[in-house]
């Protein structure tokens, strides 16, 4: 018994003496048990430094009941610490939906995610690569033109030679050893009779069955070779054949594919200059504005005339009718020389070189509307329905009176190559008269709205166009020649105005209600060019510039907007120095 004790004080004994070198801060870790080792409590250190004290002052024994009281008391204050939550945060158990991962996303605001998504899909990372056409249009042109190709290749290659191609293939044939309808057919440019080959492969017209199967003579392609395999077979030499082709395609439709493409014009959609125009009208039967050979701007605001020359900027008022109104403004075609239509039924020639006025003319009851000059001769329209044609050279009033619409005259436009006259009106009437002749030529009643927009095509004989208002919505093109109706197309909107281009085979319309847009076409197709749009109010008037590459539009917004929409016609020898106001007199 007293080995035992003093086998259990030296080991008692020795235990703090081992630690003594570096400073230690008590544990208690059980025997065999798996609880991890934790610090003591500030009351437990001390009771354990005094009981060890306590057995290195005497070699009395320890009481057991003492040291079981103790580590008990050490064992509570090591479980207290377990159930107190340290400084660093548990990890906590994921949860297991089952053999699959299905996202969570209760955390999540999917209706804002959504709005901060990138074009690309991806809200964190947008894709650098992908970039943004500048130019819509141009990619919509793109668009058409490949898609045009793409028909074009498509008729051929079902259809053959019975479609017109562009391109007229016509290789030296001699003959072949297969008939093949699809494939050796004669060029449709291929007239020689000589040419042609016999009679037993001559194509045969398609039935309803475009495609045709049938089993070949002989067991593979025929192959060129020195010597025919029999009498009656004839080596095709032509190196065109589909037997020698690479591409499933034929030659046509590989001439159609490597044909040059016309690149797409681009046509900026802000306009280059806008102007303040108060007082401009908002009547659709009313024609304010013209732009003259001079390069200068006529406008009619309220009871004035204003001009604005295109070169030096300035603006200078023409005239000041006090109590009368503007109606309508018409430039000579050469010249300095200006006529006004004013709202008491008066018509006025002034010369805006020296801003005087040259004459008034009379015979109205109604406002002068619409005005249209051919050389000498100055045509009227007015409310009170008549037309009246003048020579500005002769003391009279007027030479001729046309009395064939039943409403207001608001549209006229002369024909100066083939001497031909076109009026629109109220009664949704498109009249052709011919030369001065009293009774019109033809009388069109197809449109159901007014007509105001009409314009003559300086690029074909007899082609006209003409727009209807809100009820009709169409531009419809005549061949006055005939009195027939070539073409016609819906612009779901009021037509107010129509105009060629001089430089290229495209017409330009302005329109109301809903977009007040300018849409430049391509004539014959009728292909919308682009659409400008910016005026809060519809379009109802236009001109074009001497050159043929601006237009300008105004509406009752009080804005004139200036774009250029065309580009400049090359002339070969063509002199660069303009006479402004060299043709100043009237004969």
């Amino acid at each position: 018994m007293t080995q035992l004790s003093s086998h259990r004080d030296a080991e008692s004994s020795q235990a703090p003496v081992a630690n003594s070198n570096r400073p230690h801060t008590p544990t208690l870790s059980p025997p065999r048990s798996k609880t991890p080792p934790t610090h003591l409590g500030r009351q437990a250190q001390l009771d354990l430094d005094g009981a060890r004290r306590h057995s290195r002052a005497g070699s009395e024994a320890v009481d057991p009941d003492v040291l079981s009281r103790k580590l008990k008391e050490m064992e509570s204050a090591g479980r207290q610490r377990e159930l107190t939550p340290g400084r660093s945060p548990s990890r906590k158990r994921q949860r297991v939906y089952g053999d699959r991962f299905i996202p969570n996303r209760e955390g999540q605001d999917l209706p804002a995610s959504y709005q901060l998504l990138h074009d690309d899909g991806s809200p964190a990372t947008p894709s650098r690569s992908k970039k943004r056409n500048p130019h819509g249009e141009i990619n919509m042109q793109r668009t058409e033109e490949a898609n045009r190709t793409y028909a074009r290749v498509l008729r051929n290659e079902m259809l053959g030679d019975s479609v017109p191609q562009v391109h007229s293939i016509s290789p030296d044939f001699f003959s072949t050893t297969v008939h093949d309808p699809t494939r050796t057919r004669t060029p449709p440019g291929q007239s020689s009779i000589s040419a042609l080959p016999p009679a037993s492969l001559t194509p045969s017209t398609p039935h309803k069955n475009l495609f045709s199967y049938s089993s070949r003579r002989g067991s593979g392609q025929p192959t060129p070779s020195r010597t025919p395999r029999s009498r009656n077979e004839v080596i095709n030499f032509d190196p065109r054949s589909a037997v020698y082709s690479t591409t499933p395609i034929r030659h046509e439709s590989q001439q159609i594919l490597l044909s040059p493409r016309k690149q797409p014009r681009y046509v900026s959609k802000v306009p280059f200059k806008v102007l303040d125009a108060p007082e401009l009208a908002d009547d659709f039967y009313l024609n304010l504005v013209d732009w003259g050979a001079s390069d200068v701007l006529g406008v009619g605001l309220g009871s004035s005339v204003y001009m604005w020359n295109s070169h030096t900027g300035r603006v200078n008022r023409l005239c000041d009718l006090g109590d009368d109104n503007i109606t309508s403004v018409s430039w000579i075609q050469r010249g300095s020389h200006i006529a006004i239509g004013t709202n008491k039924g008066f018509v006025q020639i002034w010369d805006a070189e020296y801003q005087r006025r040259l004459r008034t003319m009379t015979g109205h009851v109604g406002r002068v509307g619409a005005l249209a000059w051919n050389d000498h001769i100055l045509t009227s329209g007015s409310r009170d329905r008549n037309i009246f044609h003048r020579d500005v050279r002769s003391p009279n009033q007027f030479m001729r009176q046309l009395t064939g619409h039943k409403q207001e005259v608001c549209g006229l436009r002369w024909n100066t190559e083939d001497g031909q006259l076109a009026s629109g009106g109220n009664d949704n009437k498109l009249m052709v008269w011919d030369k001065t002749e009293k009774d019109p030529l033809y009388r069109f009643s197809d449109h159901t709205a007014a007509v105001k927009a009409i314009a003559w095509s300086p690029h074909q004989h007899h082609l006209l166009a003409s727009g209807g208002g809100t009820a009709d919505r169409s531009i419809k093109f005549w061949n006055t020649s005939t009195g027939s109706l070539i073409k016609e197309i819906d612009t779901g909107s009021q037509v107010c105005n129509l105009s060629w281009s001089k430089n290229s085979d495209e017409i330009v319309s302005t329109h109301g209600y809903s977009q007040n847009q300018i849409v430049v076409w391509k004539y014959p197709r009728m292909e919308q060019v682009v659409s400008l749009t910016g005026h809060t109010y519809r379009v109802l008037y236009l001109a074009m510039s001497p050159d043929g590459q601006t237009v300008v539009t105004g509406a009752g917004d009080e804005t004139l907007r200036f774009w250029k929409v065309f580009n400049r016609k090359v002339e070969v020898g063509a002199s660069t120095s303009g006479r402004l106001v060299e043709w100043g007199t009237i004969r």
